[in-house]
């Protein structure tokens, strides 16, 4: 298993930048035949996230669907899976941003009984107290 970085996997979906894209797609082609499996932290995919929605202007819709299709990817392998699983629900019913129902979701996970902010996009969410 190999390691992801956030800019490789960037350059794979987006094929922005020729060089780059055709270097990710090799490496994850060929290793996806060669049968190897590929690791996502959670901080890539809230970085993948953010830079799809901040460089690339992908719409919230974009994102979901991105994620979603990562995520049933079989050769992708993903710290705290159902975490991000419920925090791609949470966003699809949501306002705040995909980072924000990660955090509470994981701290859910800790046994924390609720995670407190200022973030007012977080108003609705069971898991968040606004301060």
């Amino acid at each position: 298993m190999k390691g992801l970085d956030t800019n490789v996997i960037v350059r794979y979906l987006t094929q922005d930048d020729p060089v780059q894209a055709q270097k990710a797609t090799q490496v994850i082609e060929e290793g996806v035949d060669q049968g190897e499996a590929f690791y996502l932290t959670s901080i890539v995919v809230c970085e993948l996230v953010w830079v799809l929605e901040s460089a690339y202007d992908y719409t919230r819709h974009d994102i979901q669907t991105v994620l979603d299709r990562i995520f049933r990817t079989a050769q992708f392998r993903f710290e705290h899976k159902d975490q991000l699983w419920l925090a791609l629900h949470d966003y699809r019913a949501g306002k705040a941003d995909f980072s924000d129902y990660l955090i509470g979701r994981l701290s859910m996970q800790m046994d924390c009984t609720e995670t407190l902010t200022f973030d007012t996009s977080l108003r609705a969410s069971p898991q968040f107290r606004l301060l």
